[in-house]
């Protein structure tokens, strides 16, 4: 393990030393936090195809990871709780793992072609309600479980990151034969015997045709 003292040579070390270089938020910023899923929020969430979950183990080692489907696909049960579904994936389970030992998760929602984003903090809990667990069904099959959320606080977030990383603008985005290949990471990773980047490719491929349901 690297000593980071020897790489941050000059760290922040209070809150009072971080406010005294970046400043105090605005009157707006410091009321636009709200408890509940208003109206506006539940709006934008039935139009979020895509959301990112932060979540973190009792000792502090934290997680974040990606949730997508159709637009809507995270159920709002009232104003104070919605259900994430839980479609089928690696079986690592971090994000599950995590909040059985800590229940504090924070959610991202995204909707393409728009810059801000929705943050939604609160208590998580894993739901295997069948009839909750219906309403999430799609061709059919529904999840094995569900991310309940009790909201704890949201509030929209500006569309500077977005605007600075031209994430919505296709002029800026990479040739696909440029782009990192996923088979050829997890080769380099897994260092797997007997395995070639074309099996990995080929078992990807698969996977992500039959197994998204």
């Amino acid at each position: 393990m690297s000593d980071t003292t020897l790489i941050w040579k000059d760290k922040i070390e209070s809150e009072d030393e971080l406010r005294s270089m970046m400043g105090e938020s605005s009157e707006l910023v410091k009321r636009k936090v709200i408890s509940n899923l208003d109206e506006h929020c539940q709006d934008f969430i039935s139009r979020s195809p895509f959301l990112v979950i932060s979540t973190s183990d009792e000792f502090g080692n934290n997680d974040v990871s990606p949730r997508g489907d159709q637009p809507g696909f995270a159920l709002i049960l009232d104003d104070k709780h919605l259900v994430i579904p839980e479609r089928p994936g690696n079986k690592r389970m971090d994000t599950l793992r995590n909040i059985l030992s800590n229940p504090k998760a924070g959610l991202l929602f995204l909707i393409p072609g728009l810059g801000e984003t929705l943050r939604v903090n609160g208590k998580a809990s894993l739901v295997k309600d069948d009839v909750l667990l219906e309403r999430m069904a799609v061709n059919g099959k529904k999840p094995q479980i569900g991310i309940g959320i009790e909201v704890e606080e949201c509030f929209i977030h500006c569309a500077k990151a977005m605007k600075r990383s031209g994430l919505w603008e296709p002029e800026t985005w990479s040739q696909k034969e440029i782009l990192p290949n996923a088979a050829k990471i997890l080769l380099a990773h897994s260092k797997l015997p007997n395995k070639t980047e074309k099996e990995l490719n080929e078992a990807l491929q698969i996977n992500y045709s039959t197994k998204l349901y």
